[in-house]
């Protein structure tokens, strides 16, 4: 899987608050399984158990304006 910015900005935003995956998992209310998933930046994740992980940092997700390249 493909490093995502969200994947990264999660990860990041982890091990500031040094935190273990599992204890990222317990706190958010999620499973570890779903943690990982999210840091390996799996493409297809339930959009309401991303916002109980990102809530944990004071922040959600919301749309954003996307880059698109003039070849697509």
């Amino acid at each position: 899987m493909k490093q995502t910015p969200l994947a990264q900005f999660i990860k990041e935003k982890r091990k500031q608050a040094r935190m273990k995956q599992e204890d990222l998992s317990f706190a958010a209310g999620v499973g570890l399984r779903f943690v990982r998933e999210l840091e390996q930046g799996k493409p297809t994740l339930r959009m309401d158990k991303i916002n109980q992980v990102l809530n944990l940092f004071g922040y959600e997700l919301g749309p954003i304006e996307a880059s698109r390249d003039e070849k697509s």
